[in-house]
């Protein structure tokens, strides 16, 4: 079934007006709500909404096994991972599995040699942003 209102910039369809006019600010770059605490913009009134308990230090959304409590529902999500120790991304290379994929592609270059983290005084490569930082204090 084809959706009424359709985007000038891609083409996508929307049932109804208000979707339309919240996508098309995605490509206008409008941002109609402002934190009145650190004046920034967001184009959606939920996303700032979520943003303000970054000021308040709400977290809403508390971890039923050890209390944690974080701003956002996916962010508790991923947490609760740790507690099940859920790990779906499989390695392709070892028998190594991990519980995100930013995870699995950090360990992916110690099979690769990749080292995308790199000093900015002497060039050396790290494969974790922590090697790179612990690295860069014998620089000072």
């Amino acid at each position: 079934m084809e959706k009424p209102c359709k985007c000038s910039y891609c083409g996508k369809g929307f049932n109804c007006p208000s979707q339309l006019e919240t996508h098309m600010r995605s490509h206008t770059g409008e941002r109609p709500f402002t934190c009145p605490v650190c004046e920034k913009g967001f184009a959606q009134l939920c996303n700032l909404m979520t943003h303000r308990r970054l000021h308040t230090g709400e977290r809403p959304f508390a971890c039923s096994q050890c209390g944690k409590g974080f701003t956002q529902s996916s962010n508790l999500l991923r947490h609760q991972r740790v507690h099940a120790d859920y790990r779906p991304f499989q390695c392709p290379d070892c028998d190594k599995s991990f519980r995100s994929p930013r995870d699995l592609l950090t360990h992916q270059g110690t099979h690769t040699g990749e080292r995308p983290f790199t000093c900015p005084v002497c060039a050396k490569g790290f494969i974790r942003p922590f090697h790179l930082l612990r690295h860069q204090q014998v620089h000072t």
